[in-house]
């Protein structure tokens, strides 16, 4: 099948490349073969991708932990920070988990995400497990000094614990204590 896509790659748009990448890593198949030239294209073709493209796209590199394509990573953060204003709560938890799993840290989208969560995001709920995902991400990336204003933020979502599955709170916990916020947090004196 990667022979297929390879032979079709010239014609991919956005919406192919990240259906493809997100198969692959759905499949936990991860082949350089293919992701490397897609990392390339990608790069290469950056007006189209929407929102969801960008989301699945880095998704599938970092499920299948394809970490040798830093440029496509630098590239899909500019492509975020542009679109921002249009991704679901879903995508922004999709994006910052990505760029955290596969240890790649871009300040200035985690800053731009952090300025739409605070400020911008009043009409978007995020659940349970993706105020989980955004804690934890910005916890492994060692974000600045937002951190502990994201932390604030993100408790004052948290309003019914009772809606939290074990495995969000044991993820949030576990960011908290990362970057030393767990004593407020907790209410620990």
């Amino acid at each position: 099948m990667s022979d297929k896509a390879m032979e079709q790659l010239d014609t991919f748009g956005s919406q192919s490349i990240a259906n493809t990448v997100w198969t692959y890593a759905t499949a936990d198949h991860s082949s350089s073969k293919l992701l490397d030239p897609i990392s390339h294209k990608a790069i290469e073709n950056p007006g189209d991708f929407n929102p969801w493209n960008i989301a699945n796209t880095v998704w599938a590199y970092a499920k299948v932990g394809h970490s040798s394509s830093p440029m496509l990573f630098d590239a899909m953060s500019q492509k975020a920070i542009d679109k921002l204003d249009t991704f679901s709560s879903q995508g922004i938890a999709t994006t910052v988990w990505a760029y955290a799993s596969i240890g790649t840290a871009s300040p200035i989208l985690f800053d731009a995400i952090l300025h739409r969560i605070i400020f911008e995001s009043s009409s978007n709920t995020f659940n349970s497990q993706e105020i989980a995902n955004i804690v934890w991400a910005y916890a492994k990336v060692g974000s600045s000094s937002t951190e502990s204003l994201l932390f604030d933020t993100m408790s004052k979502r948290m309003k019914k614990v009772n809606d939290f599955k074990p495995q969000d709170v044991t993820t949030i916990l576990w960011a908290y204590a990362k970057v030393g916020h767990i004593r407020h947090t907790a209410g620990i004196t």
